[in-house]
């Protein structure tokens, strides 16, 4: 039986006291982690960020973690030479290996090596993530970890989501685990100075050399044999998109095309503006999604727009597994849920959805703006439109 009343998964973020940059690089984590954007998706709650750096009164050891406490948890270890050098600390690191190896899938351990030489005192079977070995500043640094954590939870949520949809354990449990994000990179090859090529393959050259994200791009994944419009279209149905905004990517019917299905599908979307001059005619369909400034294949910009996209995979598998934990009992209950506020491109899959009848859909807080509430009501006066706190508070009445 699942706990409702529990965080979907709780971060605890585990560092030695003497490590100097430990709360930095914590504080950092929970800033990003405990956005206001989260809570909105699940409710209040948010992702549950736990700092575990104090000893318990009286005793040398640090505090424990309680599992818990929460449907899913992660442990991210913060490791330099004063953690390994502590046997207090390490004992600490491999109970929390114990912990979380018999938790199965839904409890993780994440250490994090940040000194060279370090790696082989950790005695732990878990993959380390080798900070020692990216290059950059600080900030640098610290935005290539939130990716790499972003993708983890996104797996642990996405196991989590499974058995929500069928409770108990599946033979295909790990392999569904390590399944790979698809990234569809929606572009436009007719820009006169090939932009929407050459951004698109910066993309994918990081996609490639980053940890577990798969990447689909018309040009090397269409397999032979096959049709080219087939497989787009199946493609991005499925996958999370990235569109290359370019000067000539609006005036593309196949762009477009993409565009107009991933919306209707309701998959994660970013926008990456790489406007040079100016669009001739904006396709409307391409906002209600984050927008990141893209200059050209400025390589510090892509790794932002991949982790604005990882945010957005990240909120969909958030919202998807409070979907499951709020939808009513009843089959027939005439209500839609959606993990973005509604806009017009909605009304293509919810008009012939309701057939006429009175439909609710739901979506994450905050509540539409009046204006645009007028403006469903004049198009679809049988669609009621509420935010998930409005159909809860409803629903209780």
């Amino acid at each position: 039986m699942v706990d409702t009343a529990r965080p979907f998964i709780v971060v605890y973020i585990v560092w030695h006291p003497k490590f100097a940059l430990g709360r930095d690089i914590a504080k950092a984590l929970f800033d990003h982690f405990r956005r206001e954007s989260y809570e909105k998706i699940t409710g209040g709650t948010g992702m549950g960020v736990v700092y575990r750096y104090a000893v318990a009164e009286d005793t040398a050891k640090p505090l424990p973690i309680d599992f818990s406490a929460a449907e899913t948890s992660a442990v991210i270890t913060l490791v330099d030479k004063e953690y390994v050098s502590d046997p207090v600390w390490l004992e600490f690191l491999h109970t929390l290996a114990s912990q979380t190896d018999a938790g199965g899938l839904s409890t993780r351990l994440f250490p994090v090596v940040l000194e060279q030489g370090v790696i082989g005192d950790l005695q732990v079977g878990e993959q380390a993530i080798r900070w020692y070995d990216w290059e950059g500043t600080l900030p640098d640094l610290i935005g290539k970890l939130i990716g790499h954590l972003t993708f983890q939870f996104c797996r642990m949520l996405r196991h989590y989501l499974a058995y929500l949809q069928k409770p108990g354990k599946s033979e295909k449990a790990l392999l569904r685990y390590l399944k790979k994000v698809d990234i569809f990179l929606s572009h436009s090859k007719h820009d006169g100075n090939k932009a929407g090529e050459r951004v698109s393959e910066a993309i994918r050259a990081k996609l490639t050399r980053s940890d577990g994200l798969g990447s689909f791009f018309d040009v090397y994944d269409i397999p032979p044999g096959l049709r080219f419009q087939n497989v787009l279209l199946s493609q991005v149905k499925v996958s999370a998109v990235i569109a290359v905004h370019t000067d000539s990517f609006s005036s593309r019917e196949w762009c477009r095309r993409e565009i107009v299905e991933a919306k209707r599908h309701n998959r994660p979307l970013v926008i990456a503006n790489c406007l040079a001059d100016k669009d001739e005619r904006g396709f409307p369909y391409l906002g209600n999604v984050p927008i990141i400034r893209l200059d050209d294949e400025n390589s510090g910009r892509v790794d932002i727009v991949i982790r604005a996209l990882l945010d957005e995979i990240l909120r969909d598998f958030l919202w998807q597994c409070r979907v499951e934990l709020m939808r009513p009992k009843k089959k027939k209950a005439r209500i839609t849920f959606l993990p973005r506020p509604p806009e017009l491109i909605s009304l293509a899959t919810l008009v012939p959805q309701a057939g006429g009848k009175k439909w609710v859909v739901v979506y994450p807080d905050p509540p539409l703006g009046a204006e645009e509430e007028r403006l469903f009501h004049k198009i679809a006066p049988k669609i009621q439109l509420r935010s998930a706190t409005e159909w809860l508070a409803g629903a209780v009445r």
